[in-house]
């Protein structure tokens, strides 16, 4: 009764995970960046390939179940249990196959993160902080203003959350919003920072995440190839409002994003 048990529960968890492996009711966003469709194959490889070992795992665990014993219900002999040989194949199947995955998304991630943005790229500056995310843009001198802790007031908002030296000459056209916009299909040269604690800036759409660390500036790069409005939510437990820091990003066409750049990023008037 208990092999039987024992069996029915196997069945119900393999055809459970064949049934979501199959038809995954819970899958990611549409991808709209343009690393999106490599990390998305990427990880399609791995989870079927995965996939496909949890299921031949389960099949030789009820075939052990059914050979464990004669007809007789008499235990076999413990020299049938254990093959050297078998457990040597499997392990250096298992890592192969790791190693590949890892050697495949090394270069992925090389890709993603280790090369800087092209040249005229839009450079955006992020701030994290409890709990909200800020945006800053230089403008069009293309210089960020100065900034100090001394000078940040996170309940003002705006400049003043950042910490913004108004008195500085380059800061006389940085813009600093709590909703980003970028234009569709040109890279984006983020520069991450925090103010607190450790935030994750994630974008799950453009397949983009990052955490900003207290103390460092983080340099990374995306670029956005579909229009809309996409969620920006924090991916790091970061104190009691963690689950309400969360903003917006609003992909437009070059003509739209003109006309938001050309109304928000002139210089401000002395």
């Amino acid at each position: 009764m208990t092999r039987i048990a024992l069996l029915i529960g196997i069945a119900c968890v393999t055809l459970l995970s064949f049934y979501l492996f199959i038809v995954h009711p819970w899958w990611f966003p549409a991808g709209v960046s343009a690393h999106a469709p490599a990390m998305d194959r990427q990880f399609t490889i791995a989870f079927r390939l995965l996939g496909g070992l949890f299921l031949a795992g389960q099949f030789v665990l009820v075939a052990a179940l059914f050979r464990g014993r004669s007809s007789s219900g008499v235990a076999l002999p413990s020299s049938w249990y254990g093959d050297w040989r078998l457990e040597i194949a499997w392990t250096l199947a298992i890592t192969a196959i790791f190693f590949g995955l890892s050697l495949a998304g090394e270069k992925l991630w090389s890709q993603m993160r280790i090369h800087d943005a092209e040249p005229g790229a839009l450079a955006v500056e992020v701030t994290g902080m409890q709990f909200q995310w800020y945006f800053r843009y230089a403008g069009l001198d293309g210089k960020y203003g100065g900034t100090s802790v001394k000078l940040m007031d996170p309940s003002a908002g705006g400049e003043a959350a950042v910490g913004l030296n108004t008195s500085d000459p380059a800061a006389k056209d940085d813009v600093v919003t709590g909703t980003m916009f970028l234009p569709v299909d040109r890279e984006v040269d983020l520069s991450l920072r925090s103010v607190d604690v450790i935030h994750s800036f994630f974008i799950p759409n453009m397949r983009f995440k990052q955490d900003a660390v207290p103390g460092r500036e983080i340099g990374a790069w995306f670029q956005a190839t579909k229009t809309g409005k996409y969620e920006l939510p924090c991916a790091e437990l970061c104190g009691f409002g963690h689950s309400g820091m969360k903003g917006w990003l609003f992909v437009h066409t070059p003509e739209e994003y003109k006309k938001w750049a050309d109304e928000n990023l002139a210089p401000k008037p002395q």
